[in-house]
């Protein structure tokens, strides 16, 4: 990913365009719905609260939207992390357009605050940390390629590209699940920062929809695809292109269930 327009490039991947457009559709039929004009804030309240529950149970927590709802402090750290990182997640927006990698260790900071050690908060893995590999991804990084791939990430974020906001998430994801830089809650830290991007890129600018509500529903598709994108293939990364797009649509979905539901009362 060194490239002037890296992002470009894979968004002309075969079936990207098609995929991306479905999702497009989706969102802007979401974007449409009439109680989104006085109850917005409702539905991206109860989108951030699936959102947790969703990337929560991705990491291998079990934990329903009624217990998010009526107990105070659920114990565990992963749920804690999903929701401290859902709920902060709206003020992040302009540190992720202009610095991503000091919007990467908040969110670590917010994700893993009851798992790791302080001095290990917001900070990229030495070689003698330990890695939780939930997707079984594959091969660990070295902690010179961690550093190496992130800022040629953080690099890229920070230069125009043509590419669409759904595909420039998706990489994000992608790359942030395959570092894995923190060791403990990559994923709910890559998952994050593709919200954060289709917040901050205008694709969802409310931040209305819940992509890891998308995952969550294709999860099988999730870790396959995952592993697809990690291998480096043109075709691997298509897929894993092609599954965000899925994701996004079913996330779309979900939140216009959340306006019916408001519209009925």
């Amino acid at each position: 990913m060194t490239e002037a327009d890296a992002f470009a490039d894979v968004a002309n991947l075969p079936g990207v365009a098609d995929a991306v457009a479905e999702a497009r559709a989706a969102v802007d039929r979401l974007l449409g719905h009439r109680i989104l004009r006085r109850r917005s804030a409702e539905v991206s309240t109860e989108s951030a609260l699936r959102g947790a529950r969703a990337s929560a149970a991705l990491e291998g927590a079990s934990v329903t939207l009624d217990e998010l709802r009526t107990t105070e402090n659920p114990g565990d750290p992963i749920v804690q992390g999903a929701l401290r990182v859902s709920a902060e997640l709206g003020t992040l927006s302009e540190t992720w357009r202009q610095a991503p990698r000091q919007a990467l260790a908040r969110l670590h900071v917010l994700a893993a605050a009851d798992a790791v050690d302080s001095a290990d908060l917001g900070r990229p893995r030495t070689g003698d940390q330990p890695v939780t590999d939930v997707f079984k991804v594959g091969t660990t990084p070295s902690p010179s390629e961690v550093a190496g791939r992130l800022d040629a990430l953080s690099g890229l974020l920070t230069r125009p590209t043509k590419a669409p906001a759904l595909v420039v998430a998706a990489i994000v994801h992608g790359e942030l699940l395959t570092l894995q830089p923190f060791g403990w809650g990559d994923g709910i830290v890559a998952r994050a920062a593709q919200r954060l991007t289709l917040v901050s890129r205008g694709l969802d600018p409310k931040s209305l929809t819940a992509p890891e509500v998308g995952h969550a529903e294709l999860a099988d598709d999730y870790a396959t695809s995952l592993r697809a994108y990690a291998s480096g293939t043109p075709e691997g990364v298509a897929t894993w292109l092609r599954h965000c797009s899925a994701a996004t649509a079913a996330a779309a979905r979900d939140s216009l269930a959340i306006c019916e539901a408001l519209l009925r009362g």
